[in-house]
């Protein structure tokens, strides 16, 4: 549909309104995003181009009428294609009625609790998700426009509790950022089950059975790993409410803890050659597959973690020096590695000739609307994706198998565990020690012979 200079052709007959619009507003989305012109210099409103007969109906909502046509332009600008724009539009009806149910009769009446009350309670995103996500856009929009800049600071109780729990995590147990946040989120389902959206004197009464159902429903959707790490989250979080005088005190010790054995499980490794082949099946030609391979090779190369990667900077890598400094989110404690030219081949490539031409300093971002800094979510997609198409049947679900991979590779050379914990950020030997598990061709050479049934009888 458009000519090999990238102008737009002339539309067939034979082609609907729709398609007709869908190429309108995806050439505007490309100009947008490159910054050839502002989305409002073209001459129809947006939600006429995107609902020909039936804008006034998103026009005329009671409460978010008026700000219809800049949210549209809103997810224009943030890279979201026409149909997502077109659904997140949709669903602004409901968000709509949501609010006049919550008393805002104009625009002006709008406030983030209200908003956020249309939306499912934290945890819980999956009951509605078409709403949670349009929510959650919406409120960014309106955060843009300053709307919520004059909002009064209004905290819920549970909001409150969080808040302090924070806090407490933070100064009395001396937790990472990362731990507290993985701490809270259990916290806050807990208290959206234990409460179910009503006031939290209901903690006075909280029973064993009450707490054992929640995490009956958390087992239906976690592993006995991650179930034994949410349930000693749970506990903690109730010794705190039991030092606040609101929940009854002992309910900590009246959960089972799924039993995980130390060392039952060997670390994920992937075979040298498996992780050779799986870089090379990285499709090199898009923008997407530059980004994907030049993250997983620096996983290969240096072992980094998840955290590590999404974290990293442009200003982190020292091109003359030919240095890399990471700042490690796990243990607080910054590393630095040399460049190698195969790492600083593969990040010129992206840079140059992949990364989107957005703000963030960080190095991998999104390429998909919203644009945005990649996430750690986005990272063990992208490494399921690659993992599928290449058909090396890789049997895990992250990327972390490099990390581990590339610790035993060190192992089989030679290298010392002083130096591979050095490499890996690791703070004690112990931690290091775990990846001697899988040097097994190395330890088949201390193993002892078993002695014969004669010998076994003498030893009696």
């Amino acid at each position: 549909m458009c000519s090999r200079g990238g102008e737009q052709a002339h539309i067939p007959r034979v082609l609907s309104v729709s398609a007709a619009t869908e190429l309108h507003i995806t050439a505007r989305v490309g100009s947008v995003q490159s910054g050839a012109r502002k989305p409002d210099e073209d001459g129809d409103p947006m939600l006429v181009e995107l609902f020909p007969q039936v804008h006034q109906r998103y026009t005329s909502l009671p409460v978010l009428g008026t700000t219809m046509e800049d949210f549209a332009r809103f997810l224009l600008e943030r890279g979201y294609p026409v149909g997502p724009i077109r659904r997140h539009i949709r669903t602004a009806r409901k968000v709509d009625a949501g609010l006049r149910r919550r008393g805002a009769r104009s625009f002006a009446e709008v406030t983030r609790a209200r908003l956020r009350a249309c939306g499912p309670p934290p945890g819980r995103s999956q009951d509605d998700e078409h709403v949670a996500s349009t929510t959650r856009v919406l409120e960014a929009h309106l955060d843009r426009m300053g709307l919520f800049a004059a909002d009064p600071p209004v905290a819920s109780p549970t909001a409150v509790m969080l808040s302090d729990y924070r806090q407490h995590l933070a100064q009395v147990h001396g937790m990472a950022t990362s731990t507290i946040h993985q701490h809270v989120v259990t916290a806050s389902a807990f208290l959206a089950h234990a409460c179910g959206g009503q006031e939290l004197e209901r903690l006075s009464a909280l029973t064993a059975a009450r707490i054992e159902d929640f995490v009956k429903q958390s087992g239906q959707r976690l592993g006995r790993e991650s179930l034994q790490h949410t349930v000693g989250q749970l506990r903690s979080f109730l010794r705190f409410l039991a030092l606040r005088g609101e929940a009854p005190c002992g309910l900590d010790s009246q959960i089972d803890m799924p039993r995980v054995y130390g060392g039952e499980r060997l670390p994920r490794s992937l075979p040298w050659e498996t992780v050779t082949r799986l870089l090379a099946s990285i499709d090199r030609s898009t923008a997407l597959g530059r980004r994907d391979h030049a993250m997983f090779l620096l996983f290969a190369t240096y072992g980094l973690r998840t955290s590590d990667i999404v974290q990293l900077k442009l200003e982190d890598i020292d091109w003359r020096a030919g240095r890399l400094r990471v700042h490690q989110l796990k243990t607080a404690t910054p590393l630095e590695l040399p460049l190698t030219d195969e790492v600083a081949t593969s990040l010129v490539k992206y840079l140059r000739h992949g990364r989107p031409a957005l703000s963030h300093r960080e190095i991998f971002v999104r390429h998909c609307a919203p644009a945005g800094v990649l996430k750690r979510a986005g990272v063990s997609s992208a490494f399921r994706a690659w993992s599928a198409r290449s058909g090396l049947g890789i049997p895990f679900q992250g990327p972390h198998c490099l990390r581990h991979s590339f610790a035993v590779r060190l192992l089989r050379k030679g290298v010392s565990l002083k130096a591979i914990g050095d490499v890996l950020g690791h703070r004690t030997m112990a931690s290091t020690t775990v990846y001697l598990r899988l040097a097994v061709e190395d330890l088949r050479g201390v193993a002892l012979d078993l002695p014969d049934g004669r010998q076994r009888r003498s030893a009696r």
